[in-house]
C-alpha cells in the first residue's frame, strides 16, 4: 500500500541550524530541496489516494503499518466539500477510518463541530465526536396567524444558526445529528437566554428536531419539561411540528394551557391541530385547515370542541352546568368552469353563552347571530348571474328570529345603449325562497312568514352631461313581483294573518337625479407650508322620484327592501356637497387630494308612511310611531363629514337629527391616526339619543352610547412594543372590555403577555372575567394564537 498523498510544512528537512560556510550553505541547501521534492514528487505519483481523501496536510508524518499512518502537527484533510483539521490523525486506508485527537473541528459548508476526539469514516463522512460543541444553519420559521388576521413583519435580529453541544455528537447522516446528554439554543451570548437540554436529541437539518426528556431552561433556570419534544427546522417557511404553547388563565376557567401541532401537508396546504387545557371547567379540541391552489382558489376552515362546567361566582354547585359546544368558521373561494366562481362561508356556533365567555374580541363576546352560506356569480358579456343561499339565525333574551334566502337566484342583463339613442336599457330578476321565523320563548308563539318571490324590473335610463357643473339622470322602470303568500290585518285587534295566498304587485317609478349648478373657487398659496393651491366644490342636488300606487301594498308581507315600496308616493330627496381640495407637492410634481367633504341632506314624502322604511337612513327603521305618534312625512336630517387633512389622519361623523322634534337620534364619529407605521390609533364614538315624543328612542332598553378605541406601539423592528384597546359602555357607565398586551423580542428569543378584562351585564354567570395569557417565543420555533382570539395581533 502507498501511503496517503500530504505535503509537509516547515523548512526543508535537509537545513540544518549548524555552522557552515557561507558560500557552501547555499549550495548544500539547494541540492536537499532539490532532492526532497525529487523524492517526494515520485511518491506522489506512485501512490493512490484514498477515497473520500482528496489531501492531507500535516507538519509530521509516520507509515505505522501497511495501510496505518500517522500525521501530527497542524492536520488538514480535505474531503470534498467538508474539511476536518485536528493535531493528530489516525488514517486507516482498507477501513476508510480516521481517528482524530486533539482541537478537532469538522467543517461542511456554513455546519461545523469542535470535539475533544473523533472517529471518522473518510468514505460516508460520518463519524463520532467527543465532548463536541457545533453550529448548524438552520431557515427561521414563520408564526402561523389565524384566518383573516394579518401576519406580523418580520423581527429583525433573530439569528437563523443552531448552537448545540453533547458528550457524544455522532453524524448519521449528511445534514442529521445524533446528541447524546446534550443540549442546543438560537442564541449567541456567552450565557444563553434559553437553552434546551435533553439526554437525546436528534438534530435533523432542513427537517427536524426530535428530544426526549427535554428541559428548557431561561438564563440557566429550568421553566419547563417534556418527554418528548418536536422542533421543525425545516428549510422552507412552513414546517411540520408542535408549536410553543401558550398559558392562560382566567376568573371563568381558571388556568389554561393552549398547545398546537402544525402539519405542512404541502407547498399549498397545511393544518393545525390544538388541544386546550383549563383547570376549573374541562378541555377543548380544535383544528384547522387552509388552502391555496392559486387562481383565486382558496380558503379555510376552523372547527372547535368545548367540553366544561361553567360554576358560578359563588363557587355553588347545585346551579352548575356540564355541556359541550362547538363552533364552526370558514371561508372558501372556488375558481369553476364558464367564468364562474363559488364563494362559501360558515360562522356557526351552538352555545350563545360560551361564544361570550369564551372569546376575547368585544365582537364575539356580544355577538347573536349565527350563519351560513354561499354564493356562485358569474359574467358573459352584458349578463351577470348571482345564485346565493344564506341561512342567519338571531337570538335575544326571550326570541329568536331565523332569516334569509334559500335560495335566491338573479339574472340580469346590464346596461347597455339602447339602439343608437341616447337611451340606456337594462333589465333585472330574481327568484327567492326568503326566510323569515320569529320565537317567543316566554309566550310560546311561533311567526313563520316565509315565502317564494319572483321579481322583474326592466329600466330606461336618458343621461344629460351636456354641461359640466349640471348634470340631470332620468330613468324609467317598471316592476312586476309576485308572492306565493300574503296577509291580513285585523283593525279591531291590530294583529297580522299569514295567509297561504299569492298575490301580484306591479308598479311605475320615474326618477331624475339633477347635480348642480356646481360653484368652485380657487385659492393660489404659493407661500403656505400645506399646499399650493385649495379649491372649494359647492354641489346642491336634488333627487325626485314618483311611484305608482300599489293597491294591495297592505297585503305584502315585508321582509326586505323590495317588499317595504310605499306605492302612490312623490320623493323629493335634497342636500348639497361641499368638497375641498389641497394641491400639495410630492416630490417633484404637485398632485390634488380631496381633504375635507361636508354632506347634508333631507328627504320629504308625499306619504309619511315612506319616512318608516327609507333605507338611506339607519334611524328610520327604528322609528315607528306608537299610537299617539304620526308618521312624519320628513326624514331626519343627515349630516354625514369625511376629513383627510394628512395621509397619516382621516375622520368621519355622521349623524342625523329629527326634524320634527329637533332633536339628535343618532351620530357616530371615528378617527384614524398613523405615525411612521411605529404608532396606530383608532377611535371611535356612538350615541343613540333619547327622544321622549318618539317611539324607538324613549326606551331605556333600546338607547345605547359608547366609546372603543385601540392604539398599538412598537418600535420600527418589533424589538417591544404594546397595544391597548377598550369599549365603554357610556350610558351604564360600565367598561364593558379592557385589553393591554405588550412584547419583547430579543436576538433569539421574546416574551408576550396579555391582560383582558371583560365586565358582563346583570345576572350573567359571573359579572366580570380577568384574563391573562404568556406566550414565549425562540427563534426558528413557530407560534399560534388560540383559538379564542388570546395574543392575536402580537408579533412573536
Amino acid at each position: 500500500m502507498q501511503p496517503f498523498l500530504h505535503r509537509e510544512k516547515g523548512p526543508c528537512p535537509f537545513f540544518s541550524n549548524a555552522s557552515h560556510d557561507k558560500g557552501v550553505r547555499p549550495l548544500f541547501l539547494l541540492i536537499g530541496c532539490v532532492c526532497t521534492m525529487v523524492v517526494l514528487a515520485g511518491s506522489a505519483s506512485a501512490q493512490q489516494v484514498a477515497p473520500g481523501i482528496d489531501n492531507v496536510i500535516s507538519e509530521k508524518q509516520q507509515r505505522v503499518g501497511e495501510s496505518h499512518y500517522t500525521f501530527e502537527g497542524g492536520v488538514e484533510i480535505k474531503l470534498g466539500n467538508s474539511e476536518i483539521y485536528a493535531d493528530k490523525a489516525e488514517l486507516f486506508y482498507e477501513q476508510d477510518r480516521a481517528l482524530l485527537t486533539g482541537n478537532v473541528v469538522f467543517v461542511q459548508g456554513a455546519n461545523r463541530i469542535a470535539a475533544e476526539r473523533a472517529d471518522f469514516n473518510t468514505k460516508t463522512r460520518l463519524g463520532m465526536f467527543y465532548n463536541a460543541t457545533g453550529i448548524a444553519t438552520v431557515q427561521p420559521q414563520r408564526q402561523t396567524p389565524r384566518p383573516g388576521a394579518v401576519a406580523p413583519p418580520p423581527l429583525a435580529g433573530q439569528e437563523t444558526d443552531v448552537y448545540f453541544y453533547g458528550d457524544t455528537v455522532e453524524k448519521v447522516g449528511p445534514k442529521k445529528y445524533r446528541i447524546t446528554n446534550g443540549g442546543f439554543t438560537t442564541c449567541v451570548q456567552p450565557t444563553p437566554r434559553w437553552m434546551l437540554t435533553s439526554k437525546t436529541v436528534v438534530l435533523n437539518l432542513d427537517h427536524y428536531t426530535l428530544l426526549r426528556d427535554a428541559v428548557l431552561s431561561v438564563k440557566g433556570v429550568p421553566m419547563f419539561y417534556t418527554p418528548v419534544l418536536y422542533y421543525p427546522t425545516k428549510r422552507e417557511d412552513r414546517a411540520t411540528g408542535f408549536l410553543l404553547p401558550t398559558y392562560g388563565s382566567s376568573t371563568i376557567r381558571g388556568h389554561s394551557l393552549h398547545n398546537a401541532f402544525f402539519w405542512a401537508i404541502d407547498r399549498s396546504q397545511d393544518a393545525t391541530f390544538l388541544h386546550d387545557w383549563f383547570s376549573k371547567t374541562g378541555q377543548g379540541v380544535g383544528s384547522e385547515y387552509r388552502y391555496n391552489f392559486g387562481a383565486g382558489s382558496d380558503g379555510n376552515i376552523r372547527t372547535y370542541l368545548l367540553n366544561e362546567t361553567l360554576t358560578p361566582a359563588d363557587g355553588t354547585t347545585d346551579t352548575a352546568s356540564s355541556s359541550r359546544s362547538y363552533e364552526l368558521r370558514g371561508s372558501a373561494n372556488q375558481l369553476l368552469p364558464g367564468g364562474l366562481r363559488a364563494r362559501g362561508r360558515i360562522d356557526y356556533f351552538s352555545s350563545i353563552q360560551t361564544m361570550q365567555t369564551f372569546n376575547t374580541n368585544i365582537y364575539d363576546t356580544s355577538r347573536n347571530q349565527r350563519s351560513f352560506g354561499g354564493n356562485v356569480v358569474g359574467a358573459w358579456s352584458s349578463y351577470s348571474l348571482n345564485a346565493t343561499v344564506d341561512h342567519a339565525e338571531y337570538f335575544y333574551s326571550t326570541s329568536s328570529g331565523i332569516s334569509g334566502s334559500w335560495p335566491r337566484l338573479a339574472f340580469a342583463r346590464n346596461e347597455r345603449p339602447l339602439g343608437g339613442t341616447p337611451l340606456y336599457f337594462s333589465v333585472g330578476s330574481e327568484y327567492a325562497g326568503l326566510l323569515q321565523d320569529s320565537k317567543d320563548i316566554l309566550q310560546k308563539i311561533e311567526v313563520d312568514k316565509s315565502l317564494t318571490r319572483v321579481d322583474f324590473t326592466p329600466q330606461v335610463r336618458f343621461p344629460f352631461k351636456k354641461w359640466q357643473w349640471f348634470t340631470v339622470n332620468s330613468s324609467l322602470s317598471w316592476r312586476d313581483t309576485f308572492y306565493t303568500r300574503s296577509k291580513q290585518n285585523n283593525p279591531a285587534t291590530n294583529q297580522e294573518t299569514i295567509l297561504d295566498e299569492g298575490l301580484n304587485r306591479r308598479f311605475f317609478t320615474a326618477q331624475a337625479q339633477i347635480v348642480g349648478p356646481v360653484f368652485n373657487r380657487i385659492w393660489d398659496t404659493p407661500n403656505n407650508g400645506y399646499a399650493e393651491k385649495f379649491k372649494h366644490s359647492v354641489e346642491p342636488y336634488v333627487n325626485l322620484q314618483r311611484t305608482s300606487s300599489i293597491d294591495n301594498y297592505t297585503r305584502i308581507i315585508t321582509i326586505d327592501g323590495t317588499d317595504s315600496i310605499v306605492g302612490g308616493t312623490t320623493q323629493y330627496n335634497y342636500g348639497v356637497t361641499n368638497r375641498f381640495y389641497a394641491k400639495q407637492r410630492d416630490g417633484q410634481r404637485s398632485q390634488a387630494r380631496e381633504i375635507l367633504d361636508v354632506q347634508v341632506d333631507q328627504t320629504y314624502y308625499t306619504d309619511s308612511r315612506a319616512s318608516q322604511v327609507d333605507q338611506r337612513y339607519s334611524t328610520s327603521f327604528t322609528s315607528f310611531p306608537d299610537a299617539s305618534t304620526k308618521p312624519n312625512n320628513f326624514s331626519p336630517i343627515a349630516l354625514s363629514v369625511r376629513a383627510l387633512p394628512t395621509l397619516d389622519f382621516n375622520t368621519t361623523l355622521r349623524a342625523e337629527f329629527d326634524s320634527r322634534y329637533r332633536s339628535l337620534r343618532t351620530i357616530s364619529a371615528s378617527g384614524t391616526y398613523s405615525w411612521t407605521g411605529r404608532v396606530q390609533a383608532t377611535v371611535g364614538w356612538s350615541k343613540k339619543a333619547r327622544i321622549e315624543q318618539l317611539a324607538g328612542f324613549n326606551d331605556p332598553r333600546f338607547l345605547d352610547h359608547s366609546i372603543n378605541t385601540s392604539t398599538n406601539v412598537h418600535t420600527k423592528n418589533n424589538r417591544f412594543g404594546s397595544l391597548y384597546s377598550f369599549t365603554y359602555d357610556v350610558l351604564h357607565s360600565n367598561l364593558q372590555q379592557q385589553r393591554i398586551t405588550g412584547f419583547y423580542n430579543a436576538q433569539c428569543c421574546g416574551i408576550a403577555f396579555e391582560y383582558l378584562v371583560n365586565n358582563y351585564p346583570a345576572g350573567f354567570i359571573v359579572p366580570s372575567d380577568h384574563r391573562f395569557f404568556l406566550s414565549f417565543t425562540l427563534a426558528g420555533l413557530g407560534n399560534f394564537s388560540p383559538f379564542n382570539g388570546a395574543m392575536n395581533g402580537v408579533p412573536r
